[in-house]
């Protein structure tokens, strides 16, 4: 069976083939025209995702060596997402699967970077043989997860303001860092002081106002935020500017320690043995080596998708889809779909 999947919930336009189970193409086209204004806009980001769609998935379909008529279900994002980003590929792929005379299923989006550790590139690749913690955490989204392999899972913590990676792109912002600041705070925390200043650690062992942090595995990091602007306010320019790397460090530190503290806790808790993270915040690299460290002390497995399939890509789509046609969770769709208004969207 060939899958066409297609992403395009925020600011990359990505379209991915995969046949029986294997992904053989995955084209992701990442605007950079959002840099200019130090964030995402949304109606920007719409009339790009229409000038890259035709060509992103004509770039995919090729890739794989079929042909379109060849394409046996279409899966698409249907959020949730920027509602105009996500109507792009969605209405593309509504007309595309109705051209073909073949099904439409479309996907939750959080739900496809859940389970994205069972994308395959080869046959004897392995996917998740347990029940497994799932932390998925990216510029809109920090969630955590408990999760079988017959797809069910049960939410245990999500933030409650800000996700993980907007704190990293707002606090990036604050020093004056290009756009997105997530990767550029990393690069930079490597030449830095982790321990040059302690920012809050909200609803952990480490914050001051959390009693009862062991059972609670939501997130908080509006206090960070608020934190790193009243640091910067109060010192000097020169200062900052003299000490940028051990602040992003800090920063960093700050961030990461909440994301493995409560994940492997989590784990620790519900008796789970296996750990998967997810989303784009995922390819921090202090994320994976302090997640790594805690999971080996602890005896747990970890489990972090290949680069490619943390960010935002089609592949993921398409696997979800794939998943949940072959247990027959999903029907295929008559092309009649609404946007997903928010991650407990059910179709």
């Amino acid at each position: 069976m060939n899958i066409l999947g297609i992403e395009t919930s925020c600011d990359e336009t990505s379209a991915a083939v995969l046949q029986n189970g294997r992904v053989l193409s995955n084209i992701i086209s990442s605007q950079l025209i959002h840099k200019a204004y130090g964030g995402v806009v949304p109606e920007l980001a719409s009339r790009e995702h229409e000038r890259l769609i035709v060509s992103v998935v004509e770039s995919a379909v090729n890739k794989a060596n079929i042909q379109k008529i060849d394409l046996d279900v279409i899966a698409a994002t249907a959020g949730p997402g920027l509602i105009g980003a996500v109507m792009v590929g969605l209405c593309f792929a509504q007309g595309l699967a109705w051209s073909l005379g073949i099904p439409l299923v479309p996907v939750n989006h959080i739900e496809a970077h859940i389970f994205s550790g069972f994308i395959q590139e080869t046959p004897d690749e392995a996917v998740p043989a347990e029940n497994f913690v799932s932390l998925t955490v990216s510029g809109g989204h920090t969630l955590l997860c408990v999760v079988d392999r017959n797809l069910h899972y049960r939410v245990i913590g999500r933030t409650i303001d800000d996700a993980a990676g907007e704190a990293f792109d707002k606090t990036g912002k604050m020093l004056g860092l290009d756009y997105p600041a997530g990767p550029v705070i990393d690069r930079l925390a490597g030449e830095g002081d982790p321990y040059f200043h302690e920012f809050p650690r909200a609803l952990t062992s480490r914050s001051r106002t959390s009693k009862s942090y062991r059972d609670n595995f939501d997130f908080s990091f509006s206090g960070l935020k608020t934190s790193v602007l009243n640091y910067i306010n109060t010192r000097e320019p020169a200062f900052i500017e003299q000490h940028i790397p051990d602040i992003a460090a800090s920063i960093q530190e700050a961030i990461v320690d909440v994301l493995v503290e409560k994940t492997v806790a989590a784990a620790m808790k519900f008796n789970i043995g296996s750990i998967s993270v997810a989303g784009g915040v995922s390819a921090n690299s202090g994320l994976r080596e302090k997640m790594e460290s805690a999971c080996n002390e602890h005896g747990i497995t970890l489990s972090i998708p290949k680069a490619i399939y943390s960010t935002d890509n089609a592949a993921m789509i398409a696997t979800l889809a794939d998943l949940k046609l072959s247990r027959g969770i999903a029907a295929p769709n008559n092309y009649d779909v609404a946007p997903f208004a928010s991650f407990e969207h059910r179709y």
